[in-house]
């Protein structure tokens, strides 16, 4: 089993260990470490290929003996393993969401919905909206007719919903109904032969900023074309290839091994600096 040592780090914030050091301490308090490898080693591994790109400085996958972690389910995943490597270095575990939209909040309902013949169980943050644009079929309220208190709600309330849908009962008997959920936007790319618009779509936990602006409508429109790249109150005329064509603290926008638009600070945090968030829309004006 492979995990990748930026996304380690990213869920455990403060973690200096270096990759080798904690694939060794692994070994000696959880399971065997195979190895570090390069993510190039990998043809085609996408958890190389989203980690580097998203981030500023090079990955490194450590391998785990997958016979190490038959009896160990928890940590089958990016997140278990962070959970236990923050035990191993005396950390804590940064929130794998906290970088969703301001929709996603604890006060956000526990809904199960029907919609275009399929069951959905989850919080009522919006994603649901993206799905489809048809209207739903049934919608209810979890955790309606028996409250319970928790602070982990996929175990206690998402899980066991899912199971009973599963298992053939009725998505009414579930909870009580429910009118309408929260249905975010879906932002889509706009261009036209004078300008691009986009939005930001993700921020990492290194408050790189990720748009929706694919390279090739870049590409196309920007031949032989001077162009402004503009976010909140900040004009740029250049895209960059890598990280490094800038000095540190400096703004650097290059379409990541996606191919989409990414704007970030070299050894900062650009949502922060540049005061951009979700949704922040990002525009490229081609000059006549």
């Amino acid at each position: 089993m492979k995990f990748s040592y930026t996304w380690l780090r990213e869920l455990v914030p403060g973690l200096k260990m270096d990759v080798t050091t904690l694939a060794q301490q692994i070994t000696m308090k959880t399971a065997e470490c195979e190895g570090v490898h390069d993510p190039g080693a990998f043809a085609g591994a996408s958890v190389a290929a989203v980690a580097s790109a998203e981030n500023s400085e090079p990955d490194s996958i450590i391998e785990i003996d997958n016979k190490s972690l038959t009896n160990r389910p928890d940590l089958w995943g990016h997140l278990g393993m962070a959970r236990e490597v923050a035990a191993i270095a005396g950390l804590s575990v940064a929130d794998p969401v906290g970088d969703l939209p301001a929709a996603a909040s604890k006060g956000d309902l526990s809904i199960a919905l029907q919609l275009e013949d399929h069951f959905f169980v989850g919080a009522d943050n919006g994603l649901f909206g993206l799905i489809s644009d048809k209207a739903h079929q049934n919608l209810i309220a979890l955790n309606s007719i028996t409250t319970i208190s928790t602070t982990f709600p996929e175990r206690d309330i998402f899980a066991p919903a899912a199971v009973k849908l599963a298992s053939g009962i009725s998505l009414s008997d579930l909870g009580k109904p429910l009118q309408v959920f929260k249905k975010m936007i879906d932002r889509q790319v706009k261009a036209t032969k004078k300008q691009i618009t986009g939005s930001v779509v993700r921020v990492d936990g290194f408050g790189n900023l990720i748009t929706n602006i694919p390279r090739e409508a870049f590409d196309i429109l920007s031949k032989e074309k001077v162009y402004t790249v503009q976010f909140g109150g900040e004009k740029f005329r250049r895209i960059h290839s890598d990280y490094h064509q800038v000095d540190e603290g400096e703004c650097v926008i290059l379409f990541n091994s996606l191919n989409m638009l990414e704007i970030g600070i070299y050894k900062g945090n650009a949502s922060d600096l540049l005061g951009l968030a979700y949704d922040s829309v990002v525009t490229i004006t081609f000059d006549e």
